[in-house]
């Protein structure tokens, strides 16, 4: 198995492909950044439950995936914002806003992993990792 380039575009297709799956759970390798994105998304209720299983290597995040009582996935889109070839950092007066309100950014600070909103009122920038909506 070849390593991944960009962990967070691969953490982001699993839960895709999982939802297109129509799947109750997906497992994703863990890392303490995707471990803190997976903690909101469950907060933002994207998601239903998650939990970190340690085996002998890095670990893993088994995340439950939530649906609306019709079936459809709770989470609409995702989309990664910041890629390894081209970083994406804002001030706090520019953090932007998803679907007019109506999903969240996740950006990185010098405080953590934190959702945008939460950022303006850190009054912190950093960098755009995604958008859930």
């Amino acid at each position: 198995m070849s390593a991944v380039t960009d962990p967070i575009a691969d953490y982001l297709t699993r839960i895709r492909n999982g939802i297109h799956a129509n799947h109750r759970r997906v497992d994703i390798p863990s890392s303490r950044l995707k471990r803190d994105i997976t903690r909101i998304l469950f907060k933002e209720g994207y998601i239903q439950d998650y939990i970190n299983i340690e085996d002998d290597k890095q670990g893993i995040i088994r995340v439950f995936l939530k649906y609306a009582r019709n079936g459809d996935s709770v989470i609409t889109g995702l989309k990664r914002v910041s890629t390894p070839g081209l970083r994406n950092y804002v001030k706090v007066d520019a953090i932007p806003r998803v679907r007019a309100g109506l999903g969240v950014s996740v950006l990185s600070t010098p405080k953590g992993v934190m959702t945008g909103s939460r950022a303006k009122k850190e009054n912190v920038g950093g960098e755009v990792l995604l958008y859930v909506w």
